[in-house]
């Protein structure tokens, strides 16, 4: 597996590099090692996947506050995504930028979202389904999430949503949420 930076600190690219025979192939998808010889946070303790019935179906940006920050390694397991990153990170020199890659089932791609990062992924397939690792559970409280259509982000999203949750629907505005100086 190999790790490939983004254009947001601590936001890599994990590549898996499947070995193939007869039988099919098989990859490392998660290596504690190497994710801690890179500096990133290892312990990945909670795992979880979204079924999504249709194409298009819109899922995010979100993220939980301390204490319960929480870092991913996304995967798409059925269909495909286009998964994108947003740096909420207070004082962060890339605070308010994105980062999108299309996931599919049939690639080798993961992302690794650090905490104090935004999540959200629009599905590009009927049935497309996200694997989540992360480093903490679900805290309801700590619960925070910015809309996917901020006009500040100006996220290039490959198509219009269909299918947004009402508490999606909901979410502020990354400026209504967060302060870039950290105050």
């Amino acid at each position: 597996m190999e790790l490939f930076p983004t254009p947001l600190p601590g936001v890599f690219i994990v590549r898996a590099q499947p070995v193939s025979d007869s039988r099919g192939s098989f990859a490392r998808t998660y290596c504690a090692d190497l994710f801690a010889r890179q500096g990133l946070i290892v312990p990945l303790s909670v795992t979880a996947r979204a079924t999504n019935r249709a194409a298009f179906t819109l899922r995010g940006l979100h993220f939980q506050v301390a204490p319960h920050e929480e870092t991913k390694l996304v995967s798409c397991v059925g269909g495909s995504v286009f998964d994108v990153v947003v740096d909420v990170r207070p004082r962060s020199p890339t605070w308010g930028q994105w980062f999108g890659t299309t996931l599919q089932a049939s690639g080798d791609d993961a992302l690794y979202v650090p905490a104090g990062c935004a999540h959200g992924y629009l599905t590009l397939t009927d049935g497309a389904q996200v694997l989540y690792q992360m480093t903490d559970s679900h805290h309801p409280a700590a619960e925070r999430g910015v809309r996917w259509d901020d006009p500040t982000l100006r996220i290039e999203w490959p198509a219009a949503p269909r299918v947004i949750s009402e508490r999606d629907r909901r979410l502020g505005e990354l400026t209504d949420l967060v302060d870039p100086a950290g105050e």
